[in-house]
């Protein structure tokens, strides 16, 4: 496992909290002082935070179980896209619905009238009906595909999540609290450490520092599917 050092953590800007005024008084434990009005984290924190997420989603992915990476944030998104386009995993970016978690049982149901509704129009199934009604279902999947291009594929809840803003997407930190689903992710000096299993106190806000934790945590990911995939072509030796 390849763990950014103390001191390229500092340099990505992870060590910067939020102002001493928004914190959570439970993220005590991880912080190292104060400066001009702002937390700062300790380093050695945020690197063993980090270890920790990355060795419990690697074995998540090695036992091919179903992690949903969540970040509605623009700065966040694009990385938290890759990150699950390149393990494999569902994600969420665009929209969180709520109960998504927490009333999969009806939510399932609008995920597979979606792919129908995806599917009929990509064979042209739709073209029975009249202009107008086709317009009309093509806004519906407009706004379908905001809420479920990422999930389509889950088959039924994960079996964890990981969450890039704890406050930003409270929602979803609760919902998976509620579903006992283990919370893994970003913490910042704002957030509510109780609601992961497992945290990585930094800061949730800066390009590098999001960049630096996001970008390690795939590579993580991609070295188990990586070793998964050289199992799978290597031949077994058969005896004489």
């Amino acid at each position: 496992m390849i763990i950014p050092s103390e001191k390229e953590l500092v340099a990505a800007a992870c060590h910067f909290g939020h102002r001493k005024e928004k914190w959570n008084p439970k993220m005590a434990p991880y912080l190292y002082g104060i400066r001009k009005g702002i937390h700062i984290f300790d380093p050695r924190r945020t690197r063993e935070g980090l270890e920790r997420v990355c060795e419990a989603l690697k074995n998540l992915q090695r036992e091919g179980k179903t992690i949903l990476f969540v970040s509605t944030k623009q700065q966040s998104s694009p990385l938290v896209e890759k990150l699950a386009r390149d393990s494999g995993q569902p994600v969420v970016t665009r929209k969180w619905i709520p109960g998504l978690i927490t009333n999969w049982s009806t939510l399932k149901r609008l995920i597979k009238y979606y792919l129908d509704l995806q599917r009929a129009l990509q064979t042209g199934e739709v073209e029975k009906y009249t202009k107008k009604e086709q317009l009309d279902l093509r806004k519906k999947l407009a706004k379908l595909d905001i809420a479920f291009a990422g999930v389509a594929t889950m088959k039924g809840l994960p079996d964890a999540v990981f969450i890039v803003d704890a406050v930003r997407d409270r929602v979803t930190a609760l919902e998976a609290k509620k579903m006992s689903i283990p919370l893994y992710g970003i913490c910042d000096s704002n957030a509510d450490p109780d609601l992961f299993t497992a945290r990585i106190p930094s800061n949730d806000d800066a390009v590098k520092s999001l960049t630096l934790l996001l970008t390690t945590i795939g590579s993580e990911l991609a070295s188990v599917a990586s070793r998964s995939t050289e199992r799978q072509e290597t031949p077994v030796a058969t005896a004489a």
